[in-house]
C-alpha cells in the first residue's frame, strides 16, 4: 500500500493479535491493488461485461466504494470516470461484480482504511490500542494514561506544525491534503485537480469511512463538503486555501 503501519498496545502478550492484524494489509493489498496484474482487482478489470465472482473482501470494498460515489454525486469514484460508477453492477446475492464497460478501478481511498478496520477487529480484544496507516488512524480504547488518544491534525502549508488537535476513543480519523505525496486529489467528475480546499479530515466510526468520505469533501469544495459529512453524519474539518476553517456540527466534541 506504499505506506508504514504502526501498531501500539499496552498488552505485552499482543504479539500474536498484532501479526494478524499486521496480515490483513498484505491480504488486502494483494486482492485491492491495481499495480499488480495477478491481483483480483485487476483480474475483475480485465474481463469488462463479463460477472465476475469475487471474493467477500473484494466485493465489500468495491460495495462501499460505489455507496460513497451514489452518496457524493460521483465526487468520489473508484473509476476515476465522473459517473464511470454507474457502469459497475453488483449482485450481493451472488456476490458478482460486472463493469458495463472497460473501465480502470482505483481502490486507494476505500481499501488501505478497509485494512485498518479489519486490523482493528483483531485488536479490539486487547481494548486499548492504536494504528496508524500513513495518515489512516483507528484508536482503540484509552492510552496509556487512561485518557482518549490524541492526535495533530497536520498543517497543510507548514511542514512539521499542528493546526488542530482531536482526542478519539474507538473511532477513525483520516485526512486528505493536496500537500500528501507531492500530489493533487483529481475531481473525477472533470478530470483536474481539485484546488478550492487543501486538507480535509474526517473523524468516523471506521477508516474505509473517514478516508473516502475526506476525500470526496475536498473534491467537492468547503461549503459542499461540509454538508455531504453532516449529511454523511460524521464530524469534519476543511481549510481552503486562504486557511479558512470550516467544520461541521460535533468537532467542538472531539477538539
Amino acid at each position: 500500500m506504499g505506506t508504514v503501519v504502526t501498531i501500539e498496545v499496552a498488552r505485552p502478550e499482543a504479539e500474536d493479535a498484532i501479526e494478524r492484524a499486521l496480515g490483513w494489509f498484505h491480504s488486502i493489498e494483494a486482492c485491492c491493488t491495481r499495480f499488480r496484474p495477478e491481483s483480483e482487482l485487476m483480474r475483475l478489470v480485465a474481463q469488462p461485461g463479463i460477472p465476475f465472482r469475487a471474493s467477500p473482501v473484494l466485493f465489500e470494498a468495491v460495495q462501499f466504494a460505489v455507496m460513497v460515489a451514489e452518496a457524493s454525486d460521483g465526487a468520489f469514484d473508484p473509476t476515476m470516470k465522473g459517473d464511470g460508477y454507474c457502469d459497475i453492477e453488483l449482485d450481493p446475492k451472488r456476490r458478482t461484480i460486472r463493469l458495463h464497460r472497460p473501465h480502470a478501478l482505483d481502490l486507494g481511498a476505500v481499501a488501505k482504511g478497509f485494512a485498518v478496520d479489519i486490523a482493528a477487529r483483531e485488536l479490539t480484544p486487547l481494548e486499548n490500542f492504536a494504528i496508524d496507516a500513513g495518515g489512516d488512524l483507528f484508536f482503540g480504547g484509552k492510552n496509556a494514561q487512561g485518557e482518549p488518544w490524541s492526535v495533530g491534525v497536520s498543517h497543510p502549508r507548514r511542514d512539521g506544525e499542528l493546526i488542530r488537535t482531536v482526542r478519539l476513543s474507538n473511532r477513525a480519523v483520516c485526512t486528505s491534503g493536496d500537500y500528501e505525496r507531492g500530489q493533487h486529489i483529481l475531481d473525477p467528475r472533470t478530470g483536474e485537480p481539485a484546488v478550492d480546499v487543501v486538507s480535509a479530515t474526517v473523524v468516523a466510526p471506521s477508516a474505509m469511512l473517514a478516508d473516502a468520505l475526506a476525500t470526496a469533501a475536498f473534491v467537492l469544495g468547503p461549503e459542499k463538503g461540509i454538508e455531504f459529512l453532516e449529511q454523511m453524519s460524521v464530524v469534519g474539518l476543511i481549510f481552503t486555501p486562504d486557511l479558512r476553517c470550516f467544520e461541521t456540527g460535533g468537532w467542538e466534541d472531539v477538539a
